[in-house]
């Protein structure tokens, strides 16, 4: 990358193709993505089906993230009767062992579900980055209408292939209706 990202003060973020149609963003995103372009975004008024294999995200990390977090649950649910029963307050119930386990299945399922449910929760907060009041695509121009009736496509300077000069031309062949550059 040239010297170019100096000049603006903070840098710039990269660069943002304007679209009217869902299919033109849908073929710019795909375009992108052929072209080796991986530090991307797409930003839509409704969501779009595809879109996020257009750009080429995969996420996998929250369905794990909540079987663990469910794990984690699960045996914090049952060590907690455990110890309870066992050790701290044993109690001679009906004769029944102090180390019953159809009598901690109700707890240990709630505590798995409840953990899994907080895990899933935090862990899109987290993976999300948010909460996020101020963001660097903010300052492109008419993004105020990506909540309304516009479609936009952000390539980011820190991205391997991204040159403000190529990346421009690349999407000025997508034929937006405007094309900026970000700065941060």
């Amino acid at each position: 990358m040239s010297g170019y990202a100096d000049e603006a003060v903070g840098g710039i973020y990269g660069m943002t193709a304007e679209f009217d149609t869902p299919e033109a963003l849908m073929d710019a995103a795909e375009a992108a993505r052929l072209a080796g372009y991986k530090k991307m975004d797409a930003y839509s008024p409704f969501p779009i089906h595809g879109l996020s294999e257009a750009i080429g995200f995969r996420s996998v990390a929250v369905p794990y993230l909540v079987f663990f977090g469910g794990l984690i649950g699960t045996f914090t649910g049952y060590t907690l009767q455990w110890y309870t029963s066992t050790i701290d307050y044993p109690l001679n119930v009906g004769g029944k062992p102090f180390n019953s386990i159809p009598a901690f299945i109700p707890v240990s399922y709630e505590a798995t579900i409840l953990f899994a449910s907080l895990t899933a929760v935090f862990g899109m907060f987290a993976l999300n980055k948010l909460p996020q009041p101020y963001h660097s695509i903010f300052n492109a121009p008419n993004f105020a209408r990506a909540s309304q009736d516009r479609f936009f496509l952000a390539i980011e300077a820190a991205d391997k292939q991204y040159d403000p000069v190529a990346t421009r031309d690349f999407l000025m062949e997508q034929k937006p209706l405007n094309v900026a550059e970000v700065l941060r």
